[in-house]
């Protein structure tokens, strides 16, 4: 007759051995403070309380706009940029770049300066000015709308007066389609001090209204990357200083193109891609007189907004943005170009943090209940919980590529993943409280793997597997060659200090294919494949054998390893039988393991022993073979008698390896453990 897992037989024979007293509360006293809250709150609404929790938790996080969560906001926001990719960017805007190769042309054109004479202005860096305002007039010549120089030009020319006024007269004549960047920067000399860097009075034209001063300062992130336009760092940094209102860098290339910005464009730059999305060409290029006669037939800058600046990474002209760790400030500035040229800036959905705050609290316990109550099992609610966190960032990366607004993506994608992992914690706790009692009845005579198969397959009957069963198994037995002579001969700490190492390499090997360590008898290894939980005869079989070609595999490395830091090399045999066996609960009242015992474990211990005898490492028994025999490789070694198994003689095979893979590794094995026999054989003899 079974008996109900709490009422056994087994349980009730241990509590009446115990008082009275301790008979009533004993299984319950170690969950009783968890089990009261259940009783009196209900598990329910303790997940309730918690949703809202985390609820709070996210809204204050949020609507206080504090630095972590924006962070990790903006790290959500570079993730949708890489995900998205580059996407192309408008036809009008086109880098002409400082670059190392313009930067090398100059040197070399130094060297010979008879033949290059277009090349003059670029011989050497900082260029003649000469060189911006002949390569100005070639674009404007070409068709340009307008010429944009990412170059801060505060100083005289180390050239001369003549040189400055080169460019001025080329400024004078196309100064309303040519912007100049200005910047803001701060001295602490004497206290902090603010100036706005110009260009050169000496280069401006007579009008100073004729050309467009444009700003080149960012406001970067707490991550240091680039993500709001220019106008932020004038609205935010310039403003409260007292400045007069100056454009922004983009603005002022759109107004000398005359190009009108659309209203409402955002706050946020739009990244078209990372370095090289927008179509760049070398400087020098437009100063060579064959390029440029090439590039103007071709209308290679008709029509186009050209910017100029430095891309060589010898200028260190370089920001942080969403897409590249290092982009040359001059592509930003044309991705700002182009965010404002085609309205495409980025903005929050709810630019007001208590207010976002407050409707992300709503959201999230709405979100929280849905899974309390319409989810019943704790895997429900959970995988309910991602899937809903994952349409939430679903539904934030549209929000953010298709319509440019940001959503806030981390706190609560991340406050719905905690809902559904309170409701697996409070619903586990609540579905575990009998298991542990049982648990804890069974966990004094038998180890814990053993116990969850109990729990998970056996909870209605556990009396007949602690009082053993037949089982068809697998047994493996792995031995160290000559272990004896190597720990006499070596110190304590060296034979433990290898012997780890070499144990390590083989439980994981075992491990790996789904073996159970039975136990350590010196420095052998007993396994099985089948017990507790078997997979089938011919997958345990298999298993068995692949934990052994495994094994053999670690070994070879480890031996590698040895030679190298001049350590012992250890061989091993290992013996392989499959056949019936006793499981069960085996020692004394004090003591007690799950193992396995009887005719099959003794069978594959002798088998092992012979693999030194017969030259190779691993044996298989006839049984095992005939489980896996078209899946393997073997060399048929021939029937041999076992000690203490009289006349009765049982069929051998030595593994070569798993069919269709290369063996050369059995070769090499087998070619080391015969050198190895042979030699202790000689030196044993002559000794």
């Amino acid at each position: 007759m079974k008996h109900p897992v709490g009422s056994s037989s087994f349980d009730r024979d241990r509590a009446s051995n115990l008082p009275s007293a301790t008979r009533e509360r004993k299984d319950i006293v170690r969950i009783r403070p968890l089990n009261g809250i259940g009783k009196r709150f209900g598990f329910a609404n303790l997940n309730a309380l918690l949703i809202v929790v985390w609820a709070l938790l996210g809204a204050v996080a949020t609507g206080s706009n504090l630095g972590m969560v924006q962070r990790l906001e903006r790290q959500i926001q570079v993730t949708f940029f890489q995900i998205r990719g580059s996407v192309p960017p408008p036809d009008e805007i086109i880098i002409l770049a400082i670059d190392e190769e313009s930067l090398n042309q100059g040197q070399l054109a130094a060297k010979d300066p008879q033949g290059h004479p277009d090349l003059t202005p670029i011989f050497q860096f900082p260029w003649q000015r000469k060189a911006y305002g002949d390569a100005i007039a070639r674009l404007m010549s070409a068709g340009a709308k307008s010429v944009s120089l990412d170059i801060l030009l505060t100083d005289p020319s180390r050239y001369g007066t003549k040189d400055d006024r080169q460019l001025q007269q080329v400024l004078q004549r196309w100064g309303d389609r040519v912007t100049l960047a200005f910047a803001h920067e701060t001295s602490q000399n004497q206290g902090i001090q603010h100036y706005l860097v110009k260009p050169h009075p000496q280069l401006l034209p007579g009008e100073p209204s004729s050309i467009h001063p444009g700003l080149i300062n960012f406001v970067p992130d707490s991550d240091g990357r680039i993500y709001r336009l220019a106008t932020d760092y004038r609205d935010r940094v310039l403003r409260p200083l007292g400045f007069k209102p100056i454009p922004s860098f983009a603005e002022a290339t759109l107004n000398a193109a005359k190009i009108d910005i659309p209203p409402n464009a955002g706050e946020e730059i739009f990244y078209y891609g990372g370095t090289g999305t927008f179509p760049t060409l070398s400087f020098w290029n437009v100063l060579d007189d064959n390029n440029w006669e090439l590039h103007r037939k071709n209308g290679t800058f008709k029509d186009k907004i050209v910017l100029i600046g430095a891309t060589a990474e010898t200028l260190q002209d370089f920001k942080r943005t969403p897409f590249s760790e290092m982009m040359p400030g001059v592509e930003v500035h044309a991705n700002a170009i182009a965010t404002l040229m085609q309205g495409r800036g980025i903005s929050p959905l709810l630019p007001n943090p208590p207010l976002r705050g407050l409707l992300l609290f709503c959201a999230i316990v709405g979100i929280g209940l849905f899974l309390n109550r319409k989810l019943k099992t704790p895997i429900a609610q959970l995988l309910g919980a991602i899937a809903l966190s994952a349409v939430w960032i679903a539904i934030s990366y549209l929000a953010f590529t298709a319509a440019g607004l940001i959503v806030p993506t981390a706190i609560p994608a991340i406050a719905i993943a905690l809902c559904g992992i309170s409701g697996l914690a409070t619903g586990s706790i609540r579905e575990q409280l009998e298991r542990m009692r049982i648990y804890r009845t069974l966990e004094r005579y038998v180890a814990e793997p053993i116990v969850n198969e109990i729990l998970d397959r056996h909870a209605d009957d556990f009396q007949s597997l602690l009082k053993g069963r037949r089982v068809k198994t697998a047994i493996l037995f792995s031995d160290i060659r000559s272990f004896t002579t190597f720990s006499l001969t070596r110190e304590p700490e060296q034979v433990v200090a290898q012997l780890n190492t070499y144990l390590e390499a083989m439980v994981n090997a075992i491990l790996a294919e789904g073996g159970t360590l039975d136990k350590f008898i010196g420095d052998a290894v007993m396994a099985e494949f089948g017990s507790p939980i078997s997979h089938g005869e011919r997958n345990d079989a298999l298993n068995a054998i692949r934990a052994a070609l495994g094994m053999r595999r670690e070994l070879v490395k480890l031996q590698q390893k040895w030679r190298e830091t001049g350590e012992e090399i250890l061989f091993n045999g290992i013996g392989i039988h499959y056949g019936e066996a006793i499981a069960g609960d085996i020692g004394s009242s004090k003591r007690r393991e799950f193992a396995v015992i009887g005719d099959t474990v003794n069978v594959a211990s002798r088998v092992e022993g012979l693999t030194g005898k017969l030259f190779v490492d691993i044996l298989i028994t006839e049984p095992l073979y005939e489980l896996v025999a078209d899946a393997v490789d073997v060399v048929d070694m021939g029937a041999h008698s076992l000690k203490g198994r009289g006349d009765k003689k049982i069929r051998l095979y030595s593994l070569v390896g798993l069919k269709g893979e290369n063996h050369e590794i059995y070769v090499q094995v087998r070619n080391a453990l015969r050198r190895y026999l042979d030699f202790k054989k000689r030196t044993s003899g002559s000794s």
